[in-house]
């Protein structure tokens, strides 16, 4: 017995057919248009609903202009912090409509075909959170007026901006540190540059100048939780002269890694070794952890992202705009405080 072929997907003229009218009836009725009569929409709502109708978002897309889709370039999975943010923006870009297309998720740059495929794909707009961004992805969404936001980055070239306020926290932990009676400072930075960083680390060390202080070291901690451990590894090997009171990770991740390394190697935390972070990381409230650090308002900074987005996508004339959000001091164990 022959096997029967699978029907094909139901298109607006299916519908059309099926409940005998236009095809224009049809997608005025599905869009909930009012110069539909309401028995007319609800009956043909229900025959979609029975024949499986879904929209064709590519046939959306040469009607309106619109894909319905965003870019996101994110920094790499190694760094929780990532993490967190996808799933924020993912959570957000849902209840807006829209959907994500991910671009690159990575440490490495932008490669050119990857940047190309912001064109192949039509995407409205992009997100951008990842250290290394390509000049090649500013260029391509400057030339076809696409629309782009950098989140927990500053905007070099073409491109609004959200970001928590770096320096301000920065400052904020230093001035912790200074008060509870610490005097010789390390940072475990990191190897590639970004605004982040360094603005945290700029602000971190004006502040102790203000005090008459100085850095006594400086660890590059890779940006990762391995990096981390291998700054601590070092930092435990110093003599009491020579070693640090304070430690400043440049993120949480670095921060966590430095303080699993102290452990084990027996320097206590915060008696001999203060520690803080900057992200807040869910994982940095951890007993084990007990990590103070700079809180960054993720969910508002995403919010602030999509507004901007929005806006641009709607009038693409409009300026670009960097906004800067405070973050939240989380005093916890490990700066003794």
């Amino acid at each position: 017995m022959p096997m029967s072929s699978p029907s094909r997907r139901s298109t607006i003229v299916t519908l059309s057919k099926l409940a005998g009218v236009a095809p224009s009836t049809v997608t005025r009725a599905l869009r909930g248009d009012t110069r539909i009569s309401e028995k007319t929409r609800q009956r043909i709502a229900a025959l979609a609903q029975e024949q499986g109708y879904t929209p064709n978002v590519l046939a959306r897309t040469l009607s309106s202009g619109r894909s319905g889709l965003y870019g996101l370039i994110l920094g790499p999975s190694s760094n929780p912090f990532y993490s967190e943010l996808l799933h924020e923006a993912t959570r957000q870009v849902e209840s807006l409509g829209y959907r994500f297309l991910i671009i690159h998720a990575g440490s490495g740059p932008v490669e050119e075909r990857t940047a190309e495929a912001l064109l192949q794909y039509q995407v409205d707009g992009c997100l951008v959170s990842s250290a290394i961004q390509s000049s090649r992805v500013a260029e391509v969404c400057e030339k076809n007026a696409v629309p782009l936001v950098m989140v927990n980055r500053v905007a070099l070239q073409h491109g609004c901006a959200v970001t928590c306020d770096n320096r301000a926290g920065g400052r904020d932990l230093a001035r912790l540190l200074l008060e509870s009676g610490r005097r010789k400072f390390a940072v475990v930075t990191t190897s590639s540059y970004s605004s982040t960083a360094q603005e945290r680390e700029d602000a971190f060390v004006d502040e102790l100048a203000r005090a008459g202080l100085s850095l006594a070291h400086r660890y590059d901690g890779k940006s990762h939780y391995e990096g981390g451990y291998e700054a601590g590894l070092e930092l435990a090997k110093l003599s009491g002269a020579q070693r640090p009171d304070a430690v400043f990770a440049l993120s949480d991740i670095m921060a966590m890694g430095l303080l699993d390394a102290l452990r084990l190697k027996g320097v206590a935390v915060p008696s001999d070794m203060a520690v803080v972070g900057f992200d807040g990381l869910p994982a940095a409230a951890r007993p084990i952890y007990d990590l103070t650090t700079i809180e960054q308002p993720l969910t508002t900074m995403i919010e602030r992202a999509f507004a901007l987005l929005a806006n641009r996508v709607a009038t693409p004339s409009l300026p670009d705009e960097t906004i800067s959000l405070k973050g939240r001091l989380l005093i916890r164990g490990s700066s003794g405080g």
